[in-house]
């Protein structure tokens, strides 16, 4: 087989474990906080260190990639993110996995930042539509599957299994990548710009940082506010030093294109809308609709199969759609899904949320494979990788900006509904206590005070409010979306590609 081939199934298979592991922990949450009697502020941090470290490590890892070699940094990656899996497999402690946690996240960032550039350099440009596609379908498969696998294993076997899957999977992944991938480097570039790196991995750590601590310690808190002045500050710093920098890490000239700008628009913008609200449509069927962890994932299903198939006919459809179109297109379809899914009833069935599923799901597939030509076609083949690093970094803000924003508005919302709902009726002393639990997620401990009549009164009200709080959500996704569709249509255009993604460049003709 040829070396193109084994690059693709090298790279789908490295991007799916490091997707999967940002959604799989979710199901499994209660089985870790009763295995290491962690508190929530525990839990969070488990999440959080691998999306922190993921985020800020990937414009690095691409620009590294660059001048060393993509091929050997990637499987620098695979070895660290593999490594740490059994780390979080073994881990005794919920320090211990969070760590672990944290080392799995600069695996992946290195992995995820490469990935896009690899594909770049080993399939021509007629043939990226192929590649892009398998690779847009990889990336909303896993990012639909992990609460599926994660419900299963979880079920099944044990909260362990979920990180320990990774280890057969990175040791093959890694044998395609050192004996089946050609390697593949930026010539020109001849030293890693240190003061940039430091600068821009610091300003994401922090802006990260900030956005997580938003909800539980609020946006005027001295963390929050000191975190998000301090990734300002730091930003400034790294454009003054790559304005100066004889081999800057980034390339600012790039931000005079259009179509450059209008990528990284829309990686956020996939990640802000749709896959930020992943978390929350999980725990409400979940935790208000009363699903088990397998269910949930279950339901989850039919998204992940609509996002393979688009992904399929997106692919075939960029060697004659206007990429600008499809991810516009997209973005619309997404937008219709979030719009959809409002409306549910706690004591209704999931079916409700299917006809969104399906919209949506089409929309992700079909948006991920142009976006994924965007994002290395408009520089030059030797800077693919410090391309794919902002692209990916793109993508990470925009799931730790929807996080933080969507779920304090979440917060915001079901902590009013409760409270509304209950200061008139019996539990009326008790309605600022147990709106305020519910908005922290803590309302089945909050139960337990309550008196034991009143506890079926209390549990449907809070229900009904994350139900009211998440129709609020999806709306702002869906605004997002549409926002994003129209400014994605205006900026990316064709003319702007370095190699068009539809013919090959021309050959030389003999003399």
């Amino acid at each position: 087989m040829q070396s193109k081939w084994w690059t693709l199934i090298g790279v789908c298979v490295g991007v799916f474990m490091i997707l999967l592991d940002v959604t799989i922990v979710n199901v499994a949450l209660p089985d870790i906080q009763t295995h290491f009697t962690a508190t929530l502020t525990d839990l969070q941090w488990v999440i959080d260190a691998y999306v922190l470290t993921l985020a800020a490590f990937l414009l690095t890892g691409g620009t590294v990639a660059d001048l060393v070699g993509r091929r050997i940094v990637f499987a620098y990656g695979l070895v660290i993110f593999t490594l740490a899996s059994l780390l979080c497999g073994l881990a005794n402690g919920v320090l211990m996995l969070s760590l672990s946690r944290a080392l799995q996240g600069v695996g992946g960032a290195i992995m995820f930042a490469t990935s896009l550039a690899l594909l770049a350099a080993a399939f021509p440009p007629k043939e990226r539509g192929i590649a892009f596609g398998a690779f847009g379908g990889i990336t909303g498969v896993a990012l639909a599957i992990g609460p599926v696998l994660g419900g299963a294993l979880t079920s099944g076997l044990s909260w362990r299994w979920i990180f320990l899957v990774n280890l057969p999977v990175g040791i093959a992944a890694l044998l395609i990548t050192v004996f089946g991938m050609t390697e593949s480097r930026d010539p020109a570039q001849r030293r890693v710009d240190v003061p940039g790196a430091i600068t821009f991995s610091a300003a994401l750590a922090l802006l990260v940082f900030g956005l997580i601590r938003s909800h539980p310690d609020g946006w005027g808190s001295v963390v929050v506010l000191g975190s998000l002045i301090g990734a300002a500050v730091l930003l400034v710093a790294f454009f003054v030093i790559e304005s100066r920098s004889a081999t800057p890490m980034f390339d600012l000239s790039l931000f005079r294109v259009p179509s450059f700008n209008g990528g990284l628009l829309a990686a956020w913008g996939i990640s802000a809308s749709l896959f930020s609200l992943f978390t929350f449509i999980a725990i409400y069927l979940q935790g208000a609709m009363q699903y088990s962890a397998f269910e949930v994932g279950l339901w989850f299903l039919p998204m992940t199969v609509v996002i393979f198939l688009t992904a399929g006919l997106a692919g075939w459809l960029s060697n004659m759609v206007p990429s600008g179109l499809l991810i516009a297109g997209g973005f619309v379809l997404v937008a219709v899904g979030l719009w959809l899914m409002r409306g549910s009833d706690p004591a209704g069935s999931w079916t409700h949320f299917l006809p969104g599923f399906v919209a949506a799901g089409a929309g992700a597939g079909l948006l991920n494979v142009p976006l994924a030509a965007v994002a290395v076609g408009v520089v030059a083949p030797e800077r693919a990788g410090m391309a794919s690093g902002i692209n990916s970094t793109s993508r990470q803000v925009g799931i730790a900006i929807g996080v933080a924003a969507l779920g304090s508005l979440l917060a915001a919302r079901i902590q009013d509904s409760v409270r509304s709902s209950l200061s008139e009726g019996p539990l009326a002393e008790h309605a600022d206590r147990f709106a305020m639990a519910a908005s922290k997620g803590q309302a089945g401990t909050a139960l337990q005070s309550l008196p034991e009549q009143q506890r079926g009164l209390a549990a449907q009200t809070a229900a009904q409010g994350y139900s009211t709080a998440l129709d609020e959500i999806l709306a702002v996704g869906a605004g997002i979306a549409i926002i994003v569709a129209v400014l994605t249509a205006v900026l990316i255009r064709q003319r702007d590609f370095v190699a068009g993604p539809e013919v090959d460049a021309e050959e030389p003709k003999p003399a």
